[in-house]
């Protein structure tokens, strides 16, 4: 007898992680809850042939979305490298239209949030998928709240994740929620995975995001930034390093990197920050100082709005250990 039950939706070309990760946080959870309590976890496809993942393993679904009538206390909709560009079945966008209605928690893995859009439940709700895919995501949903940076996010019921391992961050996530921290831990342990790595954690660096081509006015003044991370920079001011007008330099550097300078240069000092708070000692105030965030209040702030942690929470979450 099975207390909870958890749908993970499967379909041509998913990616056999997304799959495996969180069915199997969910089946080792099993091993520390009573018997009321336990997981039962099913893949819904729409129909009974074989699949074949995108790593060429062939998965079979347990029931048909057909079959799939009644209710789950979790859905999570598995991705896969094709539904960033290719519409997905129109049967999958259905069912999965109606998971509000069939679950008490309903989200996605991955890419899987693509099809989660193409379902219209992504309006106005705050969103994670690959680093890679953000940006697509957020150009073909434009009323999803898409966070690039976040390894997880939950907004009301739903829930969505980064890429490929952030599946398994997910479950264990839902699994601590439910059941608490010391079960969550004792999965991430017999699993040999990283249990605090929080919904905060960023996922990429903005430095992954440079434009195409790397000798543009745009990329120089991206480098520019980086290398003086600690100066105030204003639209102005870069624009002066682009040689362009203020006006086309604001267009020209969101039409290249997708993002707007303002955003760019927060986003460098946090991932600047992010790499002392991990490498270093040294105090909140001069880290703040010297990634230009001009003190630890306005770090404190920033941090805390982009990664949901504030930055003592994340250097003591992913502090690296000295070398023995």
């Amino acid at each position: 007898m099975f207390g909870q039950a958890v749908a993970i939706v499967v379909h041509e070309g998913v990616q056999a992680l997304d799959v495996a990760g969180p069915v199997d946080v969910f089946t080792e959870a099993n091993s520390y809850l009573d018997a009321s309590d336990k997981y039962e976890t099913v893949l819904v496809a729409a129909d009974r042939n074989p699949l074949r993942a995108s790593n060429g393993m062939r998965l079979l679904g347990d029931v048909t979305f057909e079959d799939a009538s009644g209710g789950f206390d979790v859905i999570l909709v598995a991705g896969g490298p094709a539904l960033p560009v290719a519409a997905p079945d129109p049967s999958l966008v259905e069912w999965v239209r109606g998971a509000p209605w069939r679950s008490s928690v309903y989200g996605s893995i991955c890419t899987g949030a693509f099809v989660l859009g193409h379902a219209g439940l992504l309006d106005e709700r705050r969103v994670t998928t690959h680093w890679q895919d953000a940006q697509a995501l957020a150009a073909k949903f434009p009323k999803a709240k898409v966070e690039p940076d976040l390894i997880y996010v939950r907004d009301g019921r739903l829930i969505t994740s980064a890429g490929v391992t952030a599946g398994i961050d997910l479950a264990l996530a839902l699994v601590g929620q439910r059941h608490g921290a010391e079960v969550a831990l004792k999965v991430a342990k017999r699993l040999v995975v990283v249990a605090q790595r929080q919904g905060g954690q960023s996922q990429f660096s903005p430095y992954l995001s440079a434009p195409a081509d790397p000798a543009s006015p745009i990329a120089r003044v991206q480098d520019h930034v980086m290398a003086n991370i600690g100066d105030r920079h204003t639209l102005q001011s870069l624009a002066e390093a682009a040689r362009m007008s203020t006006r086309n330099f604001a267009r020209h550097f969101v039409k290249e990197a997708g993002i707007t300078p303002h955003e760019f240069i927060e986003r460098a000092r946090i991932d600047a920050a992010r790499m002392k708070l991990e490498g270093s000692d040294l105090p909140l105030k001069a880290v703040a100082y010297d990634c230009g965030f001009g003190s630890a209040d306005r770090m404190r702030i920033v941090f805390t709005a982009r990664l949901a942690v504030t930055p003592a929470q994340y250097r003591a979450s992913f502090r690296k250990p000295e070398p023995v």
